[in-house]
């Protein structure tokens, strides 16, 4: 509304107008503190999901029954794995999934019949719906180097894996993390193990 020359606004009016100004001024402060919550709740969330639990989709069938292709996972980084964890691990620019055997410094050694034995001793694996020799060029006992752990698929004829020296053993460093958890699909959704 246009104002005639040299009227002055009453009191009421210049009220109004102030209070109208701060509620700007307030809706303005509470839209930029939003958005800033809603950027480091994002960057945070980015940053737990590549870094503390990364999570992967699985291709092939090397370690059906306990993974299936399809399935969402989720991985737990960590500086020591144990004969049985599921890993992820980079092999030439790829992402696997494979178990571990045996750990660094640990013997392996594979019967013709797929029974498995670490340092000796007899590896129990009820995860196995059948053993099997499958492709293995190593020479037997293999000792794992420092720093390295042996991996196995679960499907044992078919797997490509650590008794393969073109796979050989895992360095520690392209270890991704241990598989803890499947979140995709819901009829599998739990631990992993």
């Amino acid at each position: 509304m246009r104002r005639a020359a040299g009227y002055r606004p009453s009191t009421g009016e210049i009220s109004q107008e102030l209070a109208q100004r701060s509620r700007q001024k307030n809706t303005r402060r509470v839209l930029r503190s939003t958005v800033f919550v809603l950027l480091i709740v994002a960057a945070a969330a980015i940053l737990l999901a590549t870094q503390l639990l990364p999570t992967l989709k699985i291709y092939g069938a090397s370690m059906a029954p306990t993974l299936e292709e399809g399935q969402l996972v989720t991985a737990v980084r960590g500086s020591e794995y144990r004969t049985g964890d599921v890993i992820a691990f980079y092999y030439n620019n790829k992402l696997l999934v494979k178990r571990v055997i045996a750990g660094p410094g640990e013997w392996f050694n594979l019967q013709p019949d797929g029974t498995v034995y670490v340092n000796g001793v007899r590896l129990e694996e009820p995860y196995l719906e059948e053993r099997s020799f499958g492709s293995c060029d190593l020479t037997l006992p293999y000792q794992v180097p420092e720093e390295h752990y042996f991996v196995l698929g679960d499907q044992r004829e078919s797997s490509v894996d650590s008794r393969l020296s073109q796979v050989g053993c895992i360095p520690r460093e392209q270890i991704v993390g241990r598989i803890v958890f499947c979140i995709y699909p819901l009829d599998r959704f739990g631990p992993v193990s």
